[in-house]
C-alpha cells in the first residue's frame, strides 16, 4: 500500500517537473524568435495584422450582409467574359477565390459568352460556390465589326501582323467590347463596383476585408494589381489618337489627373497600363461622359481592328486622364498571377497570409509599377 502511494507519489512530481520543463523550453523559443527578419516583434505583428483588417473594411464570416442570398453593402459582383471552354480554367479560379476570399462574403457571379452556355458549364460553377451565379450572352451589336470598319483593312492587318494574338479576331473582338461594353450588359446595369476575373489564375494570399467596402469608403475609382509596358506594335497609334482627343476635349481633362504617369517629359506614350485581367473599378468612371467620349472617339479611329488595341492601354490611358492618382489603388497586398505574370507581396515566403516567391512574382519591380511610386 505504501509502495503504491510512493509510486503515484513519484509520478507527479516527474509529472510537474516536465511541464516546468515543457514551459520554459516555450518560453526560450518565444523570447528568442520574438522577432520577424525586419526586427518586428511577434506583438506589432499581431497589432498591425488587427489594425490592417480595421482599415480595410474588416472580416466577414457567410452570415447577416454577407449571406449567399443577402443583399450586400456594396452592389457588386465577380465578373468574367468566358466561353464553354474555359470551364476547367475557370473552375480553378473559382476554387481558388472561394478558398481564399469569396466563401467567407459571398459576392455574386456574373459570367458573359458571346454564345450560350452549356449546361455542363453553369453546373460545373455552381458546383464551386454557395454564392449567386448569373449567365448572359452578348448582345449582338457588342461583339463583332461596327458599320464604319474597313474589314478588309483589318483582315490585312491580321494577316501580316507578327504580335501576339495579332492574327486573331476574336480577341480584337473581345478587347472592344471590354472596352467599351462589358460594363453595359443588362446583368451588370445595377452594378455600383465589379472585379474582374480570369480562368487559369492564382490567388496566393487570404484576403480578409472587402475591396469592395474599402474602394467605396475611400472614393476610389479604380484598383489594380500589375503594370507591365504595352507591346509597341500592338498599339502604334494609340497615343497619336488620345493626343488628338485631349486636343479636342481640353475641358474633360482635370488639372490633376495622373496623365503623366503615361506620358514622358518628351509628351511620349510611355506604354504604361494597368493589366486589366485584375481589375476593381467603381461603374461609374466607365459610365461617365468623360470616359464614353474617349471610347467613342477611339472606336471610330478603328484601332481595335486596323492594329490590336487592348482593353488593358485603352482603360489605363482613361484612368491616368480623367482620375488623380488619390483615386486609384494599388492592391499590392493581393497576390495574383496571370499566365505570363504575378505579383507576389514582399516577404511572403517567411510570413504573412500569402504563400508565394517574391523572386518569382516580380510585377512590383516593373518600370511601370516604379513609375506609379514616384509619381504625385
Amino acid at each position: 500500500m505504501i509502495t503504491s502511494r510512493r509510486v503515484v507519489a513519484a509520478a507527479k512530481f516527474f509529472g510537474i517537473l516536465a511541464v516546468l520543463g515543457l514551459l520554459v523550453h516555450m518560453g526560450t523559443i518565444l523570447f528568442s524568435t520574438r522577432y520577424n527578419t525586419n526586427g518586428q516583434s511577434i506583438f506589432e505583428m499581431w497589432g498591425n495584422s488587427l489594425s490592417q483588417s480595421k482599415e480595410y473594411g474588416g472580416s466577414a464570416h457567410a452570415t447577416g450582409t454577407y449571406a449567399p442570398n443577402a443583399e450586400k453593402p456594396v452592389k457588386a459582383a465577380l465578373v468574367a467574359l468566358v466561353r464553354n471552354d474555359d470551364l476547367y480554367g475557370l473552375r480553378k479560379t473559382i476554387r481558388e477565390l472561394e478558398d481564399r476570399w469569396n466563401r467567407k462574403y459571398n459576392y455574386p457571379y456574373i459570367f458573359l459568352n458571346d454564345k450560350p452556355f452549356s449546361e455542363k458549364f453553369m453546373s460545373g460553377v455552381r458546383d464551386l460556390t454557395n454564392a449567386r451565379v448569373e449567365f448572359g450572352t452578348l448582345e449582338p451589336d457588342t461583339w463583332g465589326y461596327p458599320e464604319w470598319i474597313d474589314q478588309n483593312k483589318a483582315k490585312h492587318e491580321r494577316e501580316t501582323s507578327t504580335y501576339i494574338k495579332g492574327r486573331s479576331e476574336s480577341y480584337r473582338f473581345m478587347c472592344r467590347f471590354q472596352s467599351g461594353f462589358v460594363f453595359k450588359h443588362p446583368l451588370l446595369q445595377d452594378l455600383e463596383y465589379y472585379w474582374r476575373i480570369e480562368p487559369d489564375v492564382h490567388y496566393f494570399c487570404d484576403i480578409d476585408y472587402d475591396p469592395f467596402v474599402y474602394m467605396k469608403k475611400n472614393n476610389l475609382k479604380y484598383g489594380w494589381n500589375i503594370a507591365p509596358s504595352e507591346y509597341e506594335p500592338t498599339v502604334r497609334t494609340l497615343w497619336n489618337s488620345t493626343q488628338e482627343f485631349m486636343n479636342k476635349n481640353p475641358d474633360m481633362i482635370p488639372s490633376n489627373s495622373m496623365i503623366d504617369w503615361v506620358r514622358d517629359s518628351n509628351n511620349q506614350y510611355t506604354r504604361c497600363h494597368f493589366w486589366s485581367n485584375f481589375e476593381i473599378v467603381d461603374l461609374s468612371f466607365y459610365r461617365s461622359k468623360e470616359y464614353q467620349a474617349y471610347f467613342d472617339f477611339l472606336d471610330h479611329a478603328g484601332g481595335f481592328f486596323y492594329e490590336r488595341w487592348g482593353d488593358a492601354p485603352v482603360h489605363s490611358i482613361a484612368v491616368s486622364m480623367f482620375l488623380p492618382k488619390s483615386q486609384v489603388h494599388y492592391f499590392d497586398d493581393i497576390g495574383y498571377y496571370h499566365p505570363a505574370m504575378s505579383h507576389c507581396p514582399d516577404g511572403s515566403k517567411e510570413r504573412g497570409k500569402c504563400v508565394c516567391d517574391p523572386k518569382e512574382g516580380w510585377a512590383n519591380g516593373f518600370t511601370c509599377a516604379k513609375r506609379w511610386r514616384q509619381i504625385s
